[in-house]
Order: C-alpha cells, then sequence, then structure tokens
C-alpha cells in the first residue's frame, strides 16, 4: 500500500497516525474522535473525571463500559500466565514509582499490587464493580484495544499507528528499533493484515533506573527484558503478548495465541519465535 494522506494527532497521552490511501473525511474523523474519547473518559487514570478516577478513592460499582469483558477478561489470563506478574490493579504501584496523574516522577517506597485482585475487581452482568480503594490500570493491552477500535472506524487499507502499536490493513515493513540506540534497527518485519505492538524499558524513564513496566508482585520495574515486539491479528492481543514477554510464561502465553515475537533481554541477548518471518538484520548485534 502506498497512503497519500497522514492524520495526526495526540491522544491518551500519545501520538498517532492514521496513514490513508485517502484523506479521511469529516465524519471519519469525528467517529474516531468520539471512539477515543469515550475510551479514554472510562479507563485513563491520568484525568479525575474518568471511571477508573472516579471508583479509585473508595470502590464501587458502575455501568460496565463496553470493553470490560474484552479487556479484563484478557487481563485474567495475562495475570495467570505471568504468575501474578500482571495485574489490572497495578495502577497504584505505578503511582507509588512516580507514574502519577501529575506526572510527579517522584518514587516513593515499592507498592505490590494487590495479589487478591480478582476478588476486589469483578465485571459481568453489566456491572463493573471495584471492592474498596484500588487503581484499575489496564495498560497491559489498553492502548492496543483502542487501536482495534479506531480501525474498525477507518475505511479501506492504512496503517494506525499509536507510537509503536499498530495495526496494518495491507503489506507493511516495520523495522524493529534497537532499545539501545534509536537510530539503529535490530531487524524488520513485514507486517501484512494484522498487529504489531511493541514495549521498551528505554521508554517513559525516569529517576535512578525506573520505567513503567512493573512486575505487580514487588512493584519494582522489571530489570531482565528491555524491549518485546508481537504480531497477531489483533491489536490487542498484541500488545497483551508483548507485556506479557517481560516475564516468565510470557512466551507461552504468545504461542497459545499464535503470536509472533522476539524480545530483547537486558544482558544484550536477543530471543524471537517467528524464524523466517523475520529479517534479523543486525541480529549479530547481540551473539
Amino acid at each position: 500500500m502506498s497512503a497519500s494522506a497522514v492524520w495526526r494527532f495526540d491522544a491518551i497521552g500519545t501520538s498517532w497516525e492514521i496513514e490513508s490511501a485517502q484523506p479521511l473525511d469529516a465524519h471519519v474523523r469525528d467517529a474516531v474522535t468520539a471512539e477515543v474519547e469515550a475510551f479514554d473518559a472510562t479507563w485513563s487514570r491520568f484525568r479525575p473525571d474518568s471511571l477508573v478516577s472516579r471508583l479509585a478513592p473508595a470502590g464501587g460499582a458502575a455501568p460496565a463500559p463496553p470493553d470490560a469483558g474484552a479487556m479484563l477478561d484478557a487481563c485474567a489470563e495475562l495475570s495467570a500466565a505471568t504468575d501474578g506478574a500482571v495485574n489490572p490493579l497495578v495502577g497504584g504501584s505505578l503511582e507509588q514509582v512516580g507514574y502519577d496523574a501529575s506526572y510527579s516522577l517522584r518514587a516513593g517506597e515499592p507498592l505490590p499490587a494487590p495479589a487478591d485482585w480478582r476478588a476486589r475487581l469483578t465485571w459481568g452482568d453489566g456491572e463493573l464493580r471495584l471492592r474498596g480503594p484500588g487503581v484499575v490500570d489496564v495498560g497491559a493491552l489498553g492502548k492496543g484495544r483502542l487501536v482495534d477500535l479506531v480501525v474498525d472506524r477507518v475505511p479501506g487499507e492504512g496503517v494506525v499507528d499509536a507510537s509503536g502499536d499498530l495495526r496494518v490493513r495491507g503489506r507493511r515493513r516495520v523495522a524493529l528499533e534497537h532499545p539501545y540506540d534509536p537510530r539503529r534497527a535490530i531487524g524488520i518485519v513485514t507486517v501484512e493484515d494484522e498487529a504489531l505492538c511493541a514495549s521498551a524499558a528505554n521508554r517513559r524513564t525516569w529517576g535512578d533506573g525506573l520505567h513503567h513496566v512493573l512486575d505487580a508482585r514487588t512493584g519494582l520495574p522489571v530489570r531482565t527484558v528491555v524491549a518485546t515486539w508481537a504480531i497477531a491479528p489483533t491489536a490487542m492481543v498484541a500488545d497483551a503478548a508483548a507485556t506479557a514477554l517481560f516475564f516468565d510464561g510470557g512466551p507461552e502465553y504468545a504461542h497459545a495465541h499464535g503470536v509472533h515475537w522476539v524480545r530483547v533481554l537486558s544482558d544484550g541477548r536477543a530471543e524471537w519465535s517467528w524464524g523466517s518471518r523475520g529479517e534479523r538484520g543486525e541480529a549479530e548485534l547481540f551473539t
């Protein structure tokens, strides 16, 4: 596909690009904007009027948002696959290390997320309920979910790219950014009618080795993996796998969902699943 139009905008705290064969008309742009706003108004812990922010101080119940079942079911599967390292009540842990609504970036003592989150956070029968205080954070897969929702609003071939989480209609070659040198790539993959999501510990960093990928069991940033990429039919599954790959159990989760993946470890080694799918490029750097 040779895109002839690009629409750039900021949403949910990051930069987006939508490439399309033809410029998107006002109706489509309005539909995308409304989709993003509805998602943000529900799931953003960075705005005080969102649903999750209103529930955070004391808990409570609310009508279940349209995305609650799909995302929280997937979060539960991620939690089981990673032995609790992924937890949708990790928001309090993120705030404690400084990644809070005001972006204070001032870290306190690490705070493990509630291990009993399945008892505290429930969804079903049209209701989302949080028992007691807690900060819901669906960052493990939420941006991917929103990419899928936006793609459904955009006609024809093209690419929806939310700062590294992208979904392609058509065919696109994508470079995998070197986690230690953004001017270089560790390889190139071809994405065709599917999604590619990436996560890296060198993004959203502050303080002494702090970053946004936490082990919910400890409240501490992950140290063993520095970057992951995952290809799947949907961006939500790719995003979930990219998160899971920071932990033990991630490769098994990816395999169960038919996800192709690569990750870079903190000692410089690379691991990958997709064999001939990826053009390894500079993978010799990690030998």
